[in-house]
């Protein structure tokens, strides 16, 4: 069953922030300059058919993502901010997505693909096409020159040019492969063990014995190797590892490990987090960010963003430069979409998945409230950049406002809400108005006026539009 959600748009930091940017007659010690930052967001996907089961994302040098799935090759189709999209099967080449992918990477910046005969790609005039003779292979990686070690599990063959220049089993189970450039060298997951192939020396040397190992990384000369407790870090050079185990971590079971720009991120059972400099984490989890917080594989994604991908679908953390006037004028534009109603800021409910179409706007407790903090920083906003739009908000809200007090006959009295007769009256703090195309709401709470009386302060202190001064000094 799909989750419903509620939610109102957070119409404080909407309209207060909008007021950071435009003329500047500030006394001096009062001056913002408001200067760019990054802003980190997410775009989400969801998988359309709970039954697949979706296992590796890369992205290349176009910023073309493709997912690799139990169904074939999926892409992202519609997302927006605040909007998901979903995970559709890709037909963008039918001649590729046709084939028997068993899995997905990317070399040199350029997707590669294993199937049940060959190692392919699009690149490079089609010319990658290596045959690696094992009709079960799954596990590749990259290395110098075109060359790739490939595995099915159970063996390794190392490719180039279509020849096999070595091959052999390995003594256990083969989960992954990671290529490490400055040494030359192939690491490999095992089931309890973390082991190297050299292709100089065709030699496979176990590096590090432990239970529960169910990732690794590499970053900056080291080989990070996730567990179900945390992270252990190898020396590259050396081969050695720390000792200690890196548990004190947003959350322990971690799942994947990869390097994006010089940071390390990590996935794990309960969302994804990345490695600051100054030892911290950002951390990324909840619906906020991800469709689901079981996080199956991270890869770079286009401009400046990181792709997650859990069992539910793509998140794409979105990492963009702004002001706060453009972030405030983004939720304002969002407000003056979603939530205008009888000039309320309103509530948006029965959402499914995020997705605002499926919502309907209905009275709430705070129409009045909530319109309040709007109306005040639509006056913060006036105040700064004196937009003839911000006028034009104020009037509709105040106006909204107004009727709540005189659509009822007790003088003085806000009412918590009004709407259209013949869908609130049969709950008990529903009223009939003497117009009988409306009911009212009973039952207005302090908090409730107090917000009224902040918002017409502000009006009247800042606003020199003699109408509504004259209308919020009366209120």
């Amino acid at each position: 069953m799909q989750r419903i959600i509620r939610f109102t748009v957070p119409l404080i930091i909407t309209a207060l922030v909008s007021a950071c940017s435009g003329k500047d007659d500030s006394p001096p010690g009062q001056h913002h300059a408001d200067e760019p930052f990054i802003q980190d967001f997410s775009i989400k996907y969801l998988i359309a058919d709970d039954n697949i089961n979706v296992l590796q994302v890369e992205c290349d040098r176009n910023g073309y993502i493709q997912v690799f799935s139990s169904a074939g090759l999926l892409r992202p189709s519609s997302g927006q901010f605040l909007f998901p999209g979903k995970l559709v099967k890709d037909i963008h080449y039918r001649p590729l997505s046709d084939k028997k992918i068993a899995g997905i990477g990317k070399y040199l910046n350029h997707l590669v693909y294993i199937d049940d005969s060959s190692i392919l790609s699009n690149s490079w005039a089609g010319k990658l096409f290596l045959r690696h003779m094992m009709n079960d292979a799954k596990i590749f990686a990259g290395g110098r020159d075109f060359t790739f070690l490939v595995s099915n599990g159970k063996k390794l063959a190392l490719l180039k040019d279509s020849d096999i220049l070595w091959e052999g089993d390995y003594p256990g189970e083969v989960r992954d492969i990671k290529y490490e450039n400055l040494t030359n060298s192939f690491w490999i997951l095992g089931r309890n063990e973390i082991s190297t192939f050299n292709p100089g020396s065709n030699g496979i040397e176990q590096v590090y014995s432990g239970q529960n190992i169910t990732c690794i990384g590499i970053s900056k000369g080291k080989v990070l190797g996730g567990t179900n407790d945390g992270y252990i870090v190898i020396d590259i050079k050396s081969k050695q590892h720390s000792g200690n185990i890196v548990n004190k971590v947003p959350w322990p079971e971690i799942t994947v490990i990869t390097e994006i720009s010089g940071s390390v991120w990590f996935g794990s059972t309960r969302g994804a987090f990345k490695l600051r400099n100054d030892g911290k984490y950002d951390y990324y989890a909840s619906e906020r960010w991800l469709p689901s917080d079981n996080v199956r594989d991270i890869a770079e994604g286009p401009g400046n963003s990181t792709l997650i991908l859990t069992d539910k679908g793509l998140g794409v953390i979105c990492f963009k430069e702004m002001t706060l006037h453009e972030k405030a004028m983004f939720f304002e534009k969002q407000v003056r979409e979603r939530h205008i109603r009888h000039g309320f800021n309103a509530t948006v409910t029965r959402i499914e998945n995020g997705d605002v179409t499926t919502g309907s706007l209905e009275d709430s407790d705070n129409d009045g409230l909530w319109t309040s903090m709007y109306l005040a920083g639509q006056a913060f906003r006036y105040a700064v950049d004196g937009s003839e739009e911000s006028i034009i908000n104020i009037t509709e809200s105040l106006d909204a406002m107004e009727r709540l007090y005189t659509i009822n006959p007790v003088p003085g009295f806000p009412s918590r809400s009004f709407e259209r007769r013949g869908y609130k009256y049969e709950d008990k703090p529903w009223r009939r108005a003497d117009d009988p195309e409306w009911d009212w709401k009973s039952t207005t709470s302090s908090d409730e006026a107090i917000g009224h009386i902040f918002a017409f302060g502000v009006i009247a202190e800042l606003v020199d539009h003699q109408e509504l001064r004259k209308k919020a000094i009366m209120l």
